[in-house]
């Protein structure tokens, strides 16, 4: 990542910036979240959804963070000073945190007695990969991404269009990230009393509502007001995926199979701001792009009410038994 953000600030072309920014922070950024979400459900028996969200939350501390940075800094020098500084800064401040991880503890094996009331199904990845389950999860954690992606990387564009200065309209974007860090926590909570799929469908309908809902916002504090609602929704269904991968597949292959749900998130996430600037580019608005999010966002809640309802440890797992059979 710190490579990534000071070979982009020191580009001379655009396959150099593409090859930096593009490239190498993509990798960087697709590596961290998998690994970290893994190794902290292993950690964690009780609470895991909590225990999640909160490993989750510093995505959500970022916008409220780096981004007002960035734009001070972008504002006061340049870009390319803005990236400088942010990768050395990520440098000093991720290497150091990275030897604090450690590998979670074996477990372990259950009793005769336990294993015989609660068989568990020893899956591998490639068996994962090919399961309903697996093509459901991927499936709504697409179209989630890609609902709320456009409307999350065009905010501060929309928002300065709508009349609003450019640092202001930076606060809105920060805003929505402070509230995806307590969306992280509130439906992380709330998933441990109610179960990971009914809060994750709840969450992904107030999602593209919300998504709906700016079409009708111009204001300052209608933005404001917009911006926690959608925080809390869009930031708090994202650690409820890996939640749902660890109940049906477990700890051994968590960190494969979430990871090949988080490529189809990236997918989701690459299409949004794609597809809101190919719009913008020949409407001159950004009103098709709130309407085609919302309809994925609609698309998403089907595909996750579709999901079987995970099954409490106390319960045999015996139609998992079959499909490996």
């Amino acid at each position: 990542s710190g490579i990534g953000l000071v070979g982009a600030s020191q580009a001379a072309s655009l396959w150099q910036f593409q090859f930096f920014f593009g490239v190498l922070i993509g990798i960087a950024a697709g590596s961290f979240y998998a690994p970290m979400v893994a190794v902290a459900s292993a950690w964690i028996e009780h609470h895991r959804s909590l225990a999640v969200a909160l490993v989750s939350a510093g995505m959500g501390v970022a916008p409220l963070t780096i981004a007002p940075s960035a734009s001070w800094l972008i504002t006061a020098y340049d870009w390319r000073t803005a990236m400088l500084v942010i990768g050395i800064a990520s440098w000093a401040l991720l290497i150091p945190a990275s030897f604090l991880v450690r590998p979670a503890p074996q477990r372990t094996a259950p009793s005769t007695a336990g294993a015989a009331t609660v068989p568990e199904t020893q899956w591998t990845v490639a068996q994962a990969l090919r399961t309903p389950q697996f093509i459901t999860l991927a499936c709504a954690h697409f179209a989630c991404c890609a609902a709320h992606s456009g409307p999350i990387f065009h905010m501060v564009s929309y928002a300065m269009i709508c009349g609003i200065a450019p640092l202001t309209a930076v606060t809105v974007y920060s805003l929505a990230g402070f509230s995806g860090l307590g969306g992280r926590l509130l439906l992380g909570a709330l998933a441990d009393r109610l179960g990971a799929k009914p809060v994750l469908v709840g969450g992904l309908f107030v999602q593209a509502m919300s998504v709906a809902t700016y079409l009708a916002v111009a204001q300052l504090g209608e933005f404001y007001a917009l911006s926690v609602i959608f925080g809390l929704a869009y930031g708090g269904v994202m650690p409820l995926y890996a939640v749902l991968v660890r109940e049906y597949f477990g700890a051994r292959i968590m960190g494969s199979v979430f990871g090949a749900v988080s490529a189809f998130a990236s997918l989701g996430m690459a299409l949004g701001p794609l597809a809101g600037g190919w719009v913008f580019g020949t409407f001159h608005a950004y009103n098709w792009l709130y309407v085609g999010s919302f309809g994925i966002g609609i698309a998403a809640v089907a595909v996750a009410l579709s999901f079987p309802s995970a099954k409490r440890p106390s319960e045999p797992s015996l139609d998992l038994g079959r499909a490996t059979a």
